[in-house]
């Protein structure tokens, strides 16, 4: 009886481990704090996809083109924090909109991909908008830990374990980034819009995705990170493109007309 007794407190202790290893779980803190599952390991109940997307051993991926994955039981709070972990193969682009419009957090592999010679349209930036302080990705292949916080006018990004965005959007000084953006088609102060991970046909994956409203009592230790600085020549080629996307915008407004 004893042996007995012995032997199933162990496996008691080993499916505890196994749980906590578990990232498509929630640990007691974090369902204490609020979070709530919105993958849930084994299928895409909840998610809306073109046959492109599938789950392989407890994580989301994607095989072929088809666009995005949307998580439609329900839409982002207007304050609320979000985790997630992401890896990429050599040279892969995607990312997590959050809110309406062009409103991303990039996920990408720095080293290979051509986003990843500026640090606006870096891994964990807010796309080309804000920048990251630093690169803190781990390699291709490699499991990074994202994790999304806005409340009010405040957003931050983190990228395992150290915040690399935190920025009041309303502040002057990133008055010339809020345009950078809205210029390219994203709105800052655009709230409402369903999780979407984006396909870009490249090899990603992702996997603990969790997601907590904020209340205005929740504390979010906002502190301004300056962002990484931007190369001249890097400067030149972010102005070249947006200079194409005005293009293409004003172009298709005049066919639209005629």
């Amino acid at each position: 009886m004893l042996r007995l007794t012995l032997g199933l407190f162990a496996l008691s202790l080993l499916t505890v481990h196994a749980a906590a290893d578990d990232p498509n779980t929630l640990t007691s803190k974090e369902s204490k704090a609020g979070f709530e599952l919105l993958f849930n390991g084994k299928n895409l109940d909840g998610w809306k996809h073109s046959g492109n997307w599938v789950v392989e051993k407890g994580v989301m991926t994607r095989e072929g083109r088809g666009g995005s994955l949307v998580y439609q039981t329900k839409k982002i709070p207007d304050n609320f924090e979000l985790r997630f972990e992401w890896k990429v193969g050599s040279g892969s682009n995607s990312g997590i909109y959050y809110r309406p419009g062009q409103y991303e957090y990039q996920i990408l592999d720095n080293s290979k991909h051509a986003d990843g010679k500026n640090p606006r349209t870096s891994a964990a930036s807010v796309y080309f908008c804000m920048a990251p302080s630093h690169d803190a990705t781990n390699a291709p292949g490699e499991w990074n830990q994202g994790r999304i916080v806005c409340q009010g006018t405040v957003i931050q990004h983190w990228l395992n374990g150290e915040k690399v965005i935190d920025f009041d959007y309303t502040d002057k000084q990133w008055a010339w980034n809020v345009e950078l953006l809205n210029n390219r088609g994203g709105n800052l102060a655009a709230r409402g819009a369903n999780l979407s991970l984006q396909d870009h046909g490249d090899p990603v994956w992702y996997r603990g995705i969790k997601l907590r409203k904020l209340g205005a009592e929740d504390k979010i230790n906002h502190a301004t990170v300056t962002p990484a600085e931007i190369p001249v020549d890097v400067l030149k080629a972010e102005k070249e493109k947006l200079d194409r996307i005005l293009a293409a915008r004003a172009k298709a407004a005049a066919n639209k007309k005629k």
